[in-house]
């Protein structure tokens, strides 16, 4: 169910709420919510999905993006959030894959692209078609 990007950060479909005690028992230490309030009848709303983090000894993060929607200022609230999270890191959404861009995007700060494409692709994602604004970001930040 929790598939693995990258040493320390994961990404999951819809959590349930025995889902967040799961992943405190595999390690988890902050869940990040990529899916905004409302999006489907079967989702928990954010204020369910905090309480069961909480429930289950986790930090918990919201930042909502509209399923094909993402726009710089949400990686940058993404990166925000796994920057200043403890890790492990599971990051969920409708499948994982708005997630995956997410985590993709801001991986590029410190990985080079085929890395990331290799990455994702191992876990079941394609973000080859993410390609140019990982090689604009890679280039931006040098890997520092």
């Amino acid at each position: 169910m929790f598939k693995k990007l990258a040493d320390g950060f994961y990404v999951a479909a819809q959590l349930q709420p025995d889902d967040f005690a799961e992943a405190k028992a595999l390690g988890i230490k902050t869940v990040i919510n990529n899916r905004p309030d409302g999006e489907a009848t079967d989702q928990l709303p954010d204020a369910l999905a905090r309480a069961e983090a909480e429930l289950a000894g986790l930090a918990y993060r919201f930042v909502p993006v509209v399923s094909g929607g993402i726009f710089p200022d949400h990686v940058a609230q993404f990166a925000e959030a796994v920057d200043a999270s403890e890790g492990p890191i599971l990051a969920y959404c409708r499948s994982g894959t708005r997630s995956t861009n997410l985590w993709a995007l801001q991986a590029a700060r410190h990985l080079a692209p085929d890395e990331i494409i290799e990455a994702a692709a191992g876990a079941g994602y394609d973000v080859s078609g993410l390609r140019p604004m990982l090689d604009q970001i890679s280039a931006t930040h040098k890997h520092k």
